[in-house]
Formats: C-alpha cells, structure tokens, sequence
C-alpha cells in the first residue's frame, strides 16, 4: 500500500503564516502535521512508499523536508525525486491559488507522475486525529472496497460546508454531496480516503463524467455512485487546521497531552 498525502493548496486563511511556507510543515506541539501523520503510519506496518504532492511554490520546502527526514535524494520515476527509497515529492507545476489543479486533478497527476499501480491512502496533509489510522486500514482491508471515514455533524452549517453522507446500515455510502444546500444526513467525510488500485483506474472515466475536482470528497461522491464504497464511523475527533485561531487551540490542545 503506498500514501499520497494532498499538500498543493496555499492555505490563504492562514496568512501571514503560510505565505511562504507550507501548512502540513507548520508544527504542533514539536513536530509538523505531516510528520506526526507519517509517524503513526509507520506504527501500522502496512505502508511502503509515501508521496506527498505539492505546488511549485512550496517544491523546496518539501524536498528539504523528505531529505532531513528520510535521506538522500534518489532517482525516482519521471521527474519526481525520492527521498530514502520511500518519499517522493510531485511538484504539480501551479504557482498561485487561482491556478491551482485542484484535488482530484492533483491525485491524477501524482499517480501518472509516480507509476504506482497499488491501493492508495489519500490524506490532506493539514488534518491531525486523536487515533490512529491502523483501526481505518483494518476496516478498508476487511471490507474489501474503496473506504473513507465519517462523524456526526450536529450543526447543518457546517454540513453546509463539508462533504455528507448518506449510508445503510452496513456503512455502504447511498449517496455523497459536497457542500449540500439541503444536506440529506449528518455524516460528514473527513479528508481521509483508502483506494482500491481498480478505483483509482477510472479517475479518467470519472473527470470525463464531471466529477468535481477542487474538493478532493468529489471523487468519493463519483465512486460510490458506480461502485460499494464504505464509511467507517471514527472513534474520536480530528482537528482540522484552517484558520490561525483553529492552529493555535490545537498547538494548545496537543501541548497538553
């Protein structure tokens, strides 16, 4: 299984922070959002080759980021160096936020980019959780499907806001919209996605049939609508780092614990 981790987005709410650093390298607590994410990957045992795709703008950061973290950089497919053996940085080639490829796009170009032909771990790269990701993979590979995460939304603006589902009681998704205008359940879906090699083979039948592309849940939504993809409830809370107020209770929270 191999780890994509989606950090192309310019986290304009974070500015001035994030104006000329990337956000999944900010740190909490000591060590970055990125980092603390690939450290409890590790623990699962069941991950051989991380990616994380980025823009232009923030390439360097992350090259010098994987070298510190994983060592020399080695030739890798098509342009994309790997660090260690284990980390490849794509650099998607967009430079500001208007130009962006958007999620989906950006998945397609790494895993044209990266040749990979394994089921993927898809992350947003700016997310942390208070559990650990093994009670996820165990689910997907027990279900044998494509699987994402859920957690009840109480508020219907903030579901107004997200990615909601629609499941049946086995945890198969009914239905998926983002950012509902009427939204038709209380399960939102967190960046959080594991992909069966065979799904991610029709991301070019899904763009041709309009999929959306700028939130990365669009192609969530496109696939279960073809094919079972299911959603395990999550067992504790994550924290989302999208404004300088929401980094701050965080870095306050996870320097607590």
């Amino acid at each position: 299984m191999k780890c994509l981790f989606l950090a192309a987005g310019y986290a304009t709410r974070l500015y001035p922070l994030t104006e000329n650093f990337p956000k999944p390298l900010l740190e909490v607590a000591g060590r970055s959002i990125l980092d603390r994410l690939i450290d409890d990957l590790e623990t699962t045992g069941l991950v051989d080759g991380y990616a994380v795709v980025t823009n232009h703008k923030f390439a360097a950061h992350f090259r010098d980021w994987a070298a510190g973290r994983f060592g020399a950089e080695l030739p890798g497919p098509g342009t994309c160096p790997v660090f260690g053996g284990r980390m490849a940085v794509v650099d998607d080639g967009t430079s500001t936020n208007e130009t962006r490829l958007g999620a989906v796009r950006d998945i397609r170009y790494a895993l044209e980019a990266l040749a990979w032909s394994d089921d993927v771990l898809v992350l947003a790269g700016d997310n942390l959780l208070s559990f650990s990701l093994t009670s996820f993979l165990t689910y997907a590979l027990g279900k044998g499907t494509s699987c994402v995460m859920r957690y009840h939304e109480p508020s219907e603006a903030r579901l107004r806001k997200s990615g909601v589902l629609d499941v049946d009681a086995s945890g198969r998704i009914l239905s998926m919209e983002e950012k509902p205008a009427e939204p038709k359940a209380h399960w939102c879906c967190p960046p959080f996605y594991y992909y069966r090699r065979e799904d991610l083979a029709r991301l070019d039948e899904a763009l041709a049939a309009g999929c959306g592309v700028d939130a990365p849940g669009s192609l969530v939504a496109w696939l279960s609508s073809v094919t079972p993809v299911h959603a395990m409830e999550m067992p504790g809370p994550r924290y989302d780092i999208g404004t300088l107020e929401s980094y701050r209770s965080i870095c306050a929270l996870f320097e607590k614990a």
